[in-house]
């Protein structure tokens, strides 16, 4: 117990020396010259923030949740090995329904159709 409040103490005060120094800090304002996005030594051609297509956004969002459900049942196969395995493979078969229900309402939803 002695540890974990020494290591709380020590985050805490770290936490408020980081917080304090960073009002003492000059503020940065940079000039138009500093906001203009660099260009390989050419004068800038155009806006650098374009329009992004939503579909993509909403791809690669889904694509990072999947990606989340992969890390996160990946050690499944060894959830046999703890003392109650039934609610492991009940956690995990909660996270596959979910994800399973998000999939479904995108796809009824045209999420994923690329032609309109």
């Amino acid at each position: 117990m002695n540890l974990v409040m020494t290591i709380l103490f020590i985050t805490t005060a770290l936490s408020l020396i980081l917080a304090i120094v960073s009002f003492w800090l000059p503020q940065m304002t940079p000039d138009a010259e500093k906001l203009s996005p660099y260009e390989c030594g050419f004068d800038p051609l155009g806006s650098a923030r374009l329009p992004f297509s939503l579909r993509f956004f909403l791809v690669a969002i889904l694509f990072l949740l999947f990606d989340l459900e992969i890390a996160l049942l990946l050690p499944l196969p060894w959830g046999n090995q703890l003392p109650n395995p039934t609610d492991t493979f009940l956690l995990a078969a909660a996270i596959l329904i979910l994800l399973t229900l998000g999939l479904i309402y995108e796809w009824t939803q045209g999420g994923l159709e690329w032609a309109e």
